[in-house]
């Protein structure tokens, strides 16, 4: 059966230089790093190399770079610690948040009674910047603003550098999840002025269970996780010394080719749109995802136009055609509930439609999009003679 991968939002592929690196670091440095001799030291250096290459790339300082599992993990370290340690009692998001904050937020409500305020958002899930500074205008308590650079569902952009300038005006702390963006889009955080920022290794093809926690110098933060003194005291536990190479090396690669990647995934994007368009004439765009400007290069989101009775049944079928894609998060794949993304965003009548996220890599072809696109109209032709 023939294979196809358009799910690059939820993973992306390994490559094969990440495989060659992080196999001789497993091979040859098996030093714990905490160790003070020289197989300890050699594990050691190759972690401050690494953390010394990711400050170079975002041009921070590497002190505050913190390794740690993922973005999950990055993104409690900041917004719990902000509660617990910084004296934060108010935190203004927005309900189109990845679950690691959404659950973050919600958590701290039940347990430190937080007052947790969401900004509105436009009919493509972009935030109102009037109702966010009339929030913010409110000082009255310590805040936290968090908000998500690319949004893993529908691909809205936000405008990161206004973000900031609006918090640090108001003396209000920022913390963005940039699991979607870092290794697609270059950002500089001496001159976008954020406090916190989480990110994953596995979404630029790296390894999973790896990423990071950008966390701006001074902030106060103490660790979530205790243990050793690893990673300057704010997450202790041994280094996986393989995985953080391997990282580095797949965020190195996606900085160095960006230029001709972005222009190669952005025209098999607009070749997949400009397909889907013309052999299914009813199909929708949820939020702005067909807009490159205002929305990620790497995915489409659309609705398609059968019953939802009929639209249940697309998942399981395009998987039978070994065509994998998403009706949204990943980590939502367990549960019975729909996209709280698309449910803010959508009318009812499209939200009763099945939606699919298709996102893209390197590594796909337009040859792929044409089986995809096919393969989606018989279903969607099929499914409407049935219906009629």
């Amino acid at each position: 059966m023939r294979k196809v991968y358009f799910d690059n939002a939820a993973t992306t592929q390994l490559r094969s230089e990440v495989i060659n690196t992080m196999t001789q670091v497993l091979q040859t440095e098996f030093g714990n790093p905490s160790s003070t001799h020289e197989f300890g030291r050699s594990s050691k250096a190759l972690i401050e190399t690494a953390r010394k290459e990711v400050a170079q790339i975002l041009n921070v300082s590497a002190a505050e770079i913190i390794f740690t599992s993922g973005g999950t993990e990055a993104d409690n370290l900041a917004i719990k610690s902000c509660v617990k340690d910084l004296n934060v009692t108010r935190i203004i998001s927005s309900t189109i948040e990845h679950h690691a904050v959404l659950y973050a937020i919600q958590d701290l409500q039940k347990s430190h009674g937080i007052t947790v305020e969401y900004v509105n958002l436009d009919h493509c899930g972009a935030i109102d910047f009037n109702h966010l500074e009339s929030l913010l205008a409110d000082t009255s308590q310590k805040t936290l603003v968090s908000l998500m650079h690319i949004n893993n569902e529908i691909g809205t952009i936000l405008d990161l550098k206004r973000t900031a300038v609006l918090c640090k005006k108001y003396n209000t702390l920022f913390h963005s999840d940039t699991v979607q963006s870092i290794g697609h889009y270059e950002l500089d955080f001496s001159d976008i002025t954020l406090d916190f920022a989480a990110v994953a290794a596995h979404k630029f093809h790296g390894p999973k269970g790896v990423g990071f926690a950008f966390i701006r110098k001074n902030s106060g933060i103490k660790p979530m996780i205790v243990g050793g003194a690893q990673e300057r005291g704010v997450r202790a536990g041994t280094e996986p010394v393989y995985a953080i190479v391997g990282m580095v090396e797949a965020l190195k690669i996606s900085y160095k080719n960006l230029a001709q990647e972005k222009k190669y995934i952005t025209g098999l994007k607009d070749y997949f749109k400009e397909s889907l368009v013309k052999e299914i004439p009813d199909i929708l765009f949820n939020g702005s995802c067909n807009d490159n400007e205002i929305s990620t290069y790497t995915l489409l989101n659309v609705c398609l136009p059968v019953t939802p009775e009929k639209g249940m049944m697309l998942l399981f079928q395009l998987d039978l055609k070994g065509i994998a894609c998403s009706k949204g998060s990943a980590c939502q794949s367990g549960s019975n509930k729909g996209s709280h993304v698309l449910s803010a965003i959508l009318k009812d009548e499209d939200l009763a439609k099945p939606s699919m996220r298709f996102s893209f890599s390197i590594y796909n072809t337009k040859d792929e999009v044409d089986y995809v696109v096919q393969t989606l109209k018989t279903f969607i032709t099929s499914a409407n003679v049935l219906e009629h």
